[in-house]
């Protein structure tokens, strides 16, 4: 393959939404890093995904982008207030978030609409334009007439849906995914990404998309950072210049498949791409 990822060797560049700047976080009673000398730059309005195994700290990274936790050591700035520093939270707000996990996680004992008037008396919108508001976020995502249906009579496909549209509900600043397609089907599963994209697109969200595909990862993504095991690193970067809308049987996504799998082949000494190790597959 001709092309690889870019190392990460140089400076970040301190211009974009989000900035990650030699991060490490440790988890409570552990001496090894859970992810370690973390660098990484989002730019707003981007599509970005973030690759690797499993426990190599995608959701780690997550979860302090989202306040949930603090890095030990490194900062964090997110458009343009710095968040981290030093290992420490600094006195500038949080922007608004939303973040969705691998299952939809919606109350069980109230109604879709009522799930999504939950998320909105957190955002800023007048309570008289919640109706309209639920009613177009129900809409954009194809599931109106199930405004008033429960979140156990849905198919998996259609909470998921749902959980979109309570993200978008609260107007985020960004929006943190952590593998959310990774339980469902692969039809339903292409299907969602193509919508995700068309919500992306309408709405110019930045969004922060963790996966363990590459496929997926190259499909929807502008720039993909790929994450080596645990300690987690950043292994390189790469940009997915491949005109939108994509279809995963272009050539061009197969062959930045390709290289991505070979990049990881080298980092972590596999000689024969048969022994990809299975939750680091290219589909």
């Amino acid at each position: 393959m001709s092309e690889r990822l870019v190392t990460m060797e140089a400076e970040p560049v301190q211009s974009g939404f989000i900035e990650i700047d030699d991060l490490e976080y440790y988890y409570p009673g552990s001496e090894v890093p859970a992810v370690e000398g973390v660098n990484l730059t989002i730019e707003k309005g981007a599509f970005a995904c973030v690759v690797g195994p499993s426990g190599c700290g995608k959701s780690t990274l997550l979860t302090i982008l989202s306040g949930l936790s603090t890095p030990q050591t490194g900062s964090v700035s997110i458009d343009g207030k710095s968040i981290y520093e030093d290992g420490r939270r600094t006195q500038h707000e949080m922007p608004r978030c939303a973040y969705l996990f691998q299952d939809s996680r919606l109350l069980p004992w109230r109604t879709v609409r009522q799930n999504l008037d939950i998320a909105l008396r957190a955002s800023d919108i007048p309570r008289e334009q919640w109706d309209d508001t639920v009613t177009d976020l129900l809409r954009m995502l194809r599931i109106e007439a199930f405004a008033d249906s429960w979140p156990l009579n849905l198919s998996g496909g259609q909470r998921h849906r749902v959980a979109i549209a309570r993200a978008l509900a609260i107007d985020p600043a960004f929006i943190l995914m952590d593998e959310p397609f990774s339980t469902l089907d692969e039809v339903t599963a292409r299907f969602l990404r193509q919508e995700l994209l068309e919500v992306w697109r309408r709405t110019g969200s930045t969004i922060l998309f963790v996966t363990h595909s590459i496929r997926e990862a190259v499909y929807l993504a502008d720039t993909v950072a790929l994450m080596t095991k645990g300690p987690g690193r950043v292994l390189g970067i790469r940009d997915i210049d491949v005109e939108r809308p994509r279809k995963y049987e272009d050539p061009k996504l197969a062959e930045i498949e390709g290289s991505i799998v070979d990049t990881v082949l080298d980092a972590w000494g596999y000689f024969d791409r048969d022994e990809v190790p299975p939750d680091m597959e290219e589909g």
